[in-house]
């Protein structure tokens, strides 16, 4: 099964996702670790990633695509896989579509979560994730603390805020760029009759495991 998680940075996407890949047993693939992994190892995709992601801006199909379309060709993805990040425009679901169809498959579900605007804000802006690349938690200083300041509570690794974390100018603009591009994909798929959409909140208390559960019912149903 292959399932895109999409919503606006911050809605709980890693989240959902990452409960989705343990249930169901197909990986998540985020781009956003992809690019943070080639940053750290200071390769040169990863330089030039970064010239785009510190400035709250899309990364170019020319880089983001072929490293996907090899992504979805490992032997871990064979039996599908969750992509959280990508597509964000619908000239990237037209390559997607068409890297898919290669190998007979397709997109079976579109998960798209929503929150409000200010509270994505906030929840982004005390974000904090583990730097051990084979754990990837997230927390939330508020929300969702871990039990050691810190520290993350699954593998003992230091707790980091991305750096396009650090920015309430750089997150908005994040969120323009999103609205602008990527908010017609839930058109797009909508009109395919794949898409599901939930909204995540703190303040109806409907949180990311919540959506997680009524996902994994919702495909056992169909």
């Amino acid at each position: 099964m292959n399932i895109i998680m999409l919503g606006a940075q911050g809605t709980g996407k890693g989240t959902v996702a990452g409960i989705l890949s343990e249930q169901l047993g197909i990986p998540q693939i985020s781009t956003g670790d992809i690019f943070r992994k080639n940053i750290k190892e200071e390769t040169e995709l990863g330089k030039k990633a970064n010239e785009y992601i510190t400035k709250g801006q899309l990364v170019p199909d020319e880089i983001t695509v072929p490293m996907v379309s090899k992504r979805l060709s490992e032997d871990d993805a064979k039996n599908g896989a969750i992509l959280d990040g990508f597509p964000r425009t619908i000239a990237q679901a037209e390559k997607l579509d068409e890297i898919l169809a290669e190998s007979g498959n397709k997109i079976d579900l579109v998960v798209n979560l929503t929150t409000p605007r200010d509270e994505i804000i906030e929840r982004i802006l005390t974000r904090r994730v583990c730097s051990n690349q084979a754990c990837k938690t997230t927390y939330n200083l508020i929300m969702n603390p871990p039990k050691k300041e810190g520290i993350c509570d699954k593998c003992g690794s230091e707790l980091v805020q991305r750096e396009d974390d650090k920015s309430e100018e750089a997150i908005r603009q994040r969120l323009a760029i999103y609205d602008e591009q990527t908010s017609p994909l839930v058109e797009y798929y909508e009109k395919r009759g794949v898409l599901k959409t939930e909204e995540v909140s703190s303040r109806t208390n409907h949180l990311g495991t919540d959506v997680a559960k009524e996902v994994i019912d919702y495909i056992k149903e169909k």
